[in-house]
């Protein structure tokens, strides 16, 4: 039986300090380090600038991004994640896309012991498609950070696009994953939509999320780039979207090089559906282990 529409559910305490071997990447999921570090750091310029309010993740997967958005609350403020884990969608196109992607391993019990290995307290939980949100129960302009990363499909993208609009605060931040991913033109579709009619303000792209803001887009770009990037191996370009400015971010590759095959194999599971990553990763796996355990066959 699901679990009720909404808890909030600050029930357990480890009492244990963190192991220093415990790290968010060992959660299976698809947040990278370039958008890691761009989180942690827009959401500590934020903390620095006094800028207050709530953050709300539309689209959790079992708690990668979560843990580091918990990491930079601070008193009197609230994370609020918004997902169906395990139970069953409210309509044929999602129940499809949910079967196909994440039915074997989203469960809402899974999501809270991976948080719970991090914080002493789970964040409000909201099961439930991220469509209920529409009702305004996030209060308006409350949050000062958003992260969209729930359905791929169009309809769902705008309506999580407007549940965002809402809920940010002056100069808050909005970030939508999948913007370009080949399997998920809908999502293209709603973040361009939203830029071109909708007042949404480009910050910054990374290979997989957008940055955006319907406040002052050039204020958020100097706080990124109060950080010299290049000094971390980061290529940073500027480009413009309708005359407006967008930074670009990502890890520099050297053509031909082992690194670039390495980063292609990664992207090609990337664009992939997770339940086709996963079998990729198997069968990669499987040969791995098959060429490891071929007898040598010494000569001379």
């Amino acid at each position: 039986m699901p679990a009720p529409l909404e808890a909030a559910v600050p029930t357990a305490d480890t009492g244990t300090a963190r192991p220093q071997h415990l790290t968010r990447d060992g959660i299976p999921g698809w947040f990278f380090k370039v958008d890691q570090e761009a989180f942690a750091h827009f959401l500590a310029g934020q903390s620095a600038a006094g800028q207050t309010g709530d953050i709300l993740e539309l689209g959790t997967y079992l708690g990668r991004s979560a843990v580091l958005l918990g990491d930079h609350l601070r008193p009197g403020e609230q994370l609020t994640v918004c997902d169906l884990f395990d139970s069953e969608a409210g309509d044929a196109d999602n129940a499809a896309e949910m079967t196909m992607s994440y039915r074997k391993t989203l469960t809402r019990s899974a999501f809270e012991a991976n948080y719970l290995k991090f914080h002493p307290q789970l964040p409000v939980i909201v099961q439930a498609p991220t469509s209920v949100l529409a009702d305004r129960r996030i209060p308006d302009g409350s949050c000062r950070f958003v992260h969209v990363d729930a359905s791929h499909l169009y309809e769902h993208v705008a309506g999580d696009i407007e549940v965002a609009r809402a809920a940010l605060g002056e100069n808050g931040l909005v970030v939508l994953d999948d913007y370009r991913s080949e399997h998920t033109p809908g999502v293209s579709a709603a973040v361009w939509q939203a830029v071109f009619t909708g007042g949404l303000r480009p910050v910054l792209l990374t290979p997989m999320k957008f940055y955006g803001t319907w406040g002052d887009a050039e204020a958020l770009q100097r706080v990124l780039l109060d950080r010299d990037w290049r000094a971390g191996g980061y290529n940073v370009d500027e480009d413009s979207i309708a005359g407006a400015r967008v930074v670009r971010l990502k890890y520099p590759v050297k053509p031909g090089s082992a690194q670039s095959r390495s980063a292609s194999r990664r992207l090609a599971l990337d664009l992939l559906p997770p339940v086709a990553t996963r079998a990729t990763r198997r069968l990669l796996q499987a040969l791995r282990s098959r060429r490891a355990a071929r007898p040598v066959v010494r000569t001379g």
